[in-house]
């Protein structure tokens, strides 16, 4: 799992899709009555579709997405476990910040278990406090590790300032951000993204109840969370994965700022359907396949191999993939050394003259630097040419 987090990382949406070219005016993205939004295939990283992705939004209860993932960090490295039971301080149990709680008691125990199918199903911010302070001993410790993950997943337009999102001008984020988090999120944690999609659970005698309608609309959605605002502005981050030819397809939709949790959840559907429908994604090249070997100067090798790390797939419009080819560029003259991984160039995927989608290229291996005569011979050589 690390390993693909590093991928997504490096590599989740670094590529662009056609919608935002000419073919755009043969396959309309559908219109969301929402503030901003955002249509992700996680499968290959790509953004389908989006609407004002980096527009600065109050996330409100979406922040406990990161909460979550400490916590799984936290589980899956072995410093809690689902079975511990945590203390619940008065700072917790008196938490509502105006929203939602599990009504904790510093009197009754609560396994962390519990306190993450509060956070998650019930949104309770009091259960968002108690998290943070078994994973990190204080809350503003653990707001600290809220932004240097979120430093390091490449949200640079994300703040937090605390682990259950009460509203602030001190906590915001974006709509493509946010995909950010829940792309690592569902890559990273496999092992416990069942929590996001329990329809309901029981503490202290009371039915909480999840608000993720989607969970009983489509039985492909298998979470993740819902927000509400004080300005009656309703988001939703959701996920689908449905069957397709080369395996499963996960989806993933961002709405934010809808007018109704009735709005939110009918928006989110029809991109998740328009995606599923309209697109589909395929294997274009495997890991560490050579796609070629352009000629290398002032090196050891006079070539060197170049590909990607990981099996590649693209997401394109259905019908659209037999007609694509490949294109690529590279700096030249490439001179060495060139580092094993080091990106040297572009694939450019076509159809007629146009750009599908942009791919970063890499060295699939090392190329040092020739001896003095080599490099000088060659230096000859580029003069001349």
């Amino acid at each position: 799992m690390r390993k693909l987090s590093a991928f997504l990382s490096a590599f989740l949406f670094t590529v662009f899709l056609f919608v935002q070219s000419a073919y755009a005016q043969n396959l309309q993205a559908p219109t969301i009555a929402a503030k901003s939004w955002l249509l992700v295939d996680l499968g290959s990283g790509q953004v389908i579709t989006s609407s004002a992705p980096h527009e600065r939004i109050e996330p409100e209860s979406l922040t406990k997405l990161m909460t979550a993932y400490l916590t799984f960090n936290a589980v899956r490295d072995g410093k809690l476990s689902l079975s511990d039971s945590v203390r619940v301080s008065d700072a917790a149990s008196k938490m509502s910040g105006g929203g939602f709680r599990m009504f904790l008691s510093p009197k009754k125990a609560v396994t962390v278990r519990e306190l993450i199918l509060g956070l998650l199903v019930q949104s309770g911010n009091d259960a968002a406090i108690a998290l943070a302070e078994a994973v990190s001993g204080t809350e503003a410790q653990f707001v600290a590790l809220m932004n240097q993950e979120a430093a390091r997943m490449g949200m640079t337009q994300t703040k937090f300032s605390s682990p259950h999102g009460h509203p602030s001008t001190e906590n915001f984020s974006t709509a493509y951000d946010l995909s950010l988090l829940a792309a690592h999120l569902i890559a990273d944690h496999a092992d416990y993204y069942h929590f996001f999609s329990t329809k309901s659970f029981e503490y202290s005698a009371i039915r909480h109840t999840n608000r993720n309608r989607l969970l009983w609309l489509d039985p492909a959605v298998d979470g993740l969370i819902t927000a509400r605002s004080e300005r009656s502005a309703y988001s939703l981050i959701a996920s689908a994965k449905r069957p397709a030819r080369a395996g499963n397809r996960r989806l993933l939709s961002i709405v934010l700022g809808a007018g109704s949790d009735q709005l939110r959840t009918q928006e989110s559907l029809k991109l998740l359907n328009w995606g599923f429908q309209h697109f589909e994604t395929v294997k274009i090249y495997s890991r560490a396949q050579v796609i070629a070997s352009p000629e290398v100067w002032k090196g050891s090798s006079g070539n060197v191999k170049v590909g990607f790390k990981r099996d590649l797939f693209v997401t394109v419009p259905k019908g659209m993939a037999t007609k694509m080819r490949p294109v690529l560029e590279h700096r030249d003259p490439l001179l060495a050394p060139i580092q094993d991984g080091q990106r040297v160039g572009t694939l450019k995927m076509m159809v007629d003259d146009r750009v599908l989608v942009e791919l970063p290229v890499v060295a699939l291996e090392s190329v040092n630097t020739a001896s003095v005569f080599g490099r000088a011979w060659d230096s000859l050589r580029l003069w001349t040419k």
